[in-house]
């Protein structure tokens, strides 16, 4: 994971002169696809979030992410999950990071986070070491949450 963060804090150094770059800029993707590894299935993607955009509670299933903000600020917390007594679950804050141009934020598979966006637009880089869209759609390994009367607790399909 270190070394991956260290990859992804030396593309955030990259001049915003660079057509690719330039072009995510002005394009402002919501989400694009820069690369796919064809043989180990990691994928890195471009976001583009306005400012106040709340992505709530989640996790990546058994995968892992790195987020890296290239523009922008985005504040991302992290949540433990806690068993009530009548055996349901509710999610608790643990911290909050914000995250800013040049950092990047590691999430091991099962971390609970949420994400709001601060100060945008905001561009990130997502990179992950497999496709977490299949991952969600053929394992139904993702897990999101909501909130209910001021707890949050497991998001339950319809």
């Amino acid at each position: 994971m270190a070394g991956c963060s260290r990859h992804l804090e030396d593309l955030l150094k990259t001049p915003v002169t660079e057509e690719w770059l330039a072009a995510l800029h002005r394009d402002a993707p919501e989400n694009e696809e820069l690369y796919r590894d064809p043989v180990h299935g990691f994928v890195l993607l471009a976001h583009t979030e306005q400012a106040g955009l709340y992505r709530p509670p989640h996790d990546h299933g058994r995968g892992w992410v790195i987020y890296a903000v290239q523009r922008g600020e985005i504040d991302m917390a992290t949540y433990a999950r806690i068993q009530e007594p009548d055996g349901s679950f509710r999610l608790v804050q643990r911290n909050a990071t914000r995250v800013r141009p040049g950092q990047t934020q590691v999430y091991l598979p099962g971390d609970i986070h949420d994400t709001r966006c601060m100060a945008g637009p905001a561009l990130l880089f997502r990179f992950t070491e497999r496709d977490l869209k299949k991952e969600d759609r053929d394992a139904h390994r993702v897990t999101r949450y909501a909130e209910r009367n001021g707890v949050w607790s497991e998001k339950k399909s319809a």
